[in-house]
């Protein structure tokens, strides 16, 4: 009985799954149709005020975001299932085993005292993973004026306490001794960032959203509004072409004559925006 929440997960996230790609289907759908229409009246993107090629991008972006939530929750799905297979012996061992009640019996009281829930222990893997990484961490108590996010090194994790102790390796003038410092936190304290040589596998924060991002020049996060989804931008570096993934934004509270500027910041700098942030 004690795997009766895991199924139920499962069946929930199989649910999902199923709606997402109907979803799909109808958008697919749609963007057909807008295919038609364009193929047969090309000329009606000359008209003023028509609106055909902007309703392709919205659908198009709708698109990715199904295909790319199908992908979230087959993992999700995934891990759950091998979660759950048997991972003991197997044939001609299992069943010694199964003869031996005593046996079986204790194995299942160890079992059940040590169980720890597959998504906890995902999240455990995925945080003890992050040794050696860069990550945005929350410095300030809970009770604080205002929350403080400053980007860090893990140093270790540990499962017990389930502590992440971090290395702020730019510490700013006014920390009392200067140098680097330390500091364990919760995991709850934690945002990874993206992979920054994968960008399509990470989130894509639309027009609008509110996100955390690093400042530019600065080893800090503030809140910021997403103008612009990330888009490629060249630049030159010891006459080398590099290609980055921009984001477009506009912080907070970063107002020069009269007007929030906007400045580019990689997307591997953005995380989304902790629920109740304080700034």
């Amino acid at each position: 009985m004690s795997s009766s929440p895991d199924i139920a997960g499962i069946l929930d996230n199989t649910k999902e799954l199923d709606r997402l790609r109907k979803e799909q289907e109808e958008v697919l759908v749609e963007i057909n149709k807008m295919h038609k229409k364009l193929q047969a009246t090309p000329e009606i993107v000359e008209k003023p005020g028509d609106t055909s090629l902007s309703k392709l991008k919205n659908l198009y972006i709708q698109a990715k975001e199904l295909s790319e939530s199908e992908v979230t929750v087959s993992n999700i799905l995934l891990t759950q299932l091998d979660a759950l297979l048997p991972s003991g012996p197997t044939g001609q061992q299992r069943r010694k085993l199964e003869g031996n009640e005593q046996k079986r019996k204790r194995m299942k009281v160890d079992s059940d005292v040590t169980r720890v829930s597959p998504s906890m222990r995902n999240q455990i893997e995925a945080y003890a993973s992050l040794k050696g990484e860069q990550v945005a961490a929350r410095v300030t108590a809970e009770d604080a004026e205002k929350d403080e996010w400053f980007v860090v090194k893990v140093i270790h994790f540990d499962r017990e306490t389930k502590e992440v102790e971090v290395l702020d390796e730019e510490p700013g003038d006014d920390e009392e001794g200067g140098g680097q410092r330390t500091y364990k936190l919760s995991m709850s304290c934690i945002l990874p960032f993206p992979k920054r040589n994968d960008p399509s596998s990470t989130q894509e924060f639309l027009p609008g959203k509110h996100v955390l991002a690093v400042y530019p020049g600065t080893t800090a996060l503030y809140k910021a509004t997403v103008i612009s989804t990330p888009r490629k931008v060249s630049f030159l570096l010891h006459h080398f072409k590099l290609i980055s993934t921009m984001y477009l934004l506009e912080f907070d509270d970063d107002e020069e004559d009269g007007a929030l500027p906007q400045r580019t910041v990689p997307f591997h700098k953005v995380v989304a925006l902790p629920e109740g942030h304080r700034q």
